[in-house]
């Protein structure tokens, strides 16, 4: 992910202030704040990033979140949640919820109205954001906006190959097997997973944030993106779904100036200004 960053500028009106809180169990979280200079429009997005559950940073992620805040005057949280296998599941989550309470918490000298607040990750990291609503939503917690999921990593039991697109991989099933047992050990696909760590394994979809969800047609994720969606719909909880023709994962990231990734990021900071 780095190396795909560095292909990106970093916008040049986009400023940043590191802040950091406790989580539950007294290690310190980075939080990194992003703001427009001269904008706020009072809404706020907190930010996971990707990584399989087993790597990258906030700083990895530091073009990809200036240049949603530059385009969309919506200041951004970076969370820089601790991941596996040094830290298994709960603790990627529980660590995005310190860093929710934060904001919600600090809504006001930020300039950001609570009620206001919407949740985003890409991949592993919107795994995370997926079962962050479930955690916000399970602890009475802040008010969450929207959930906004990033061709997210949300099911331990995606381990059949697709032939058709294995091809075509970016993320790979070895990958994602490594992830998930760094993430899980041994509960990994089997029948005590909680949706805290795979979000997938939810069983009561009721009072979830609003969703936006978008994967590509070459990507491992794809099945289960789309059942995630066609649950949460069969809930009531309202849903925007789109899945790309024949992009993989992450393909707006190498090919910041083609039409798909032009389409993708379109509609991405159209959601993201509707907060």
């Amino acid at each position: 992910m780095g190396l795909v960053s560095g292909l990106i500028p970093t916008p040049d009106d986009v400023s940043t202030t590191d802040y950091e809180t406790t989580a539950d169990d007294g290690a310190r979280i980075l939080l990194r704040w992003y703001t427009k200079d001269g904008v706020s429009p009072g809404s706020a997005v907190l930010y996971a990033h990707g990584g399989g559950m087993i790597m990258c940073t906030v700083a990895d992620y530091d073009a990809f979140v200036s240049r949603y805040v530059s385009e969309t005057g919506v200041p951004f949280l970076s969370v820089e949640y601790r991941y596996a296998p040094e830290h298994m599941a709960p603790v990627p989550v529980t660590d995005c919820y310190a860093g929710l309470q934060w904001l919600a918490d600090h809504a006001s000298e930020l300039g950001v109205d609570p009620d206001r607040i919407a949740i985003m990750g890409d991949s592993g990291g919107g795994g995370v954001v997926a079962s962050l609503a479930i955690y916000a939503r399970d602890q009475h917690g802040p008010a969450v906006r929207k959930q906004v999921l990033v061709y997210p990593m949300l099911d331990d039991r995606t381990t059949e190959p697709d032939p058709e697109i294995l091809p075509f991989l970016a993320w790979t099933y070895d990958d994602n097997a490594t992830g998930w047992g760094a993430l899980l050990g041994d509960a990994v696909g089997g029948p005590d997973v909680s949706p805290y760590a795979a979000p997938a394994r939810l069983q009561d979809f009721t009072n979830l944030p609003p969703a936006y969800i978008e994967v590509g047609e070459l990507d491992i994720f794809r099945d289960e993106c789309l059942a995630y969606a066609q649950r949460l719909l069969s809930h009531g909880v309202s849903t925007e779904f789109h899945l790309h023709p024949g992009a993989p994962h992450g393909a707006e990231g190498p090919a910041v100036n083609s039409d798909l990734a032009r389409r993708i990021m379109a509609d991405r900071y159209r959601v993201i200004t509707s907060i």
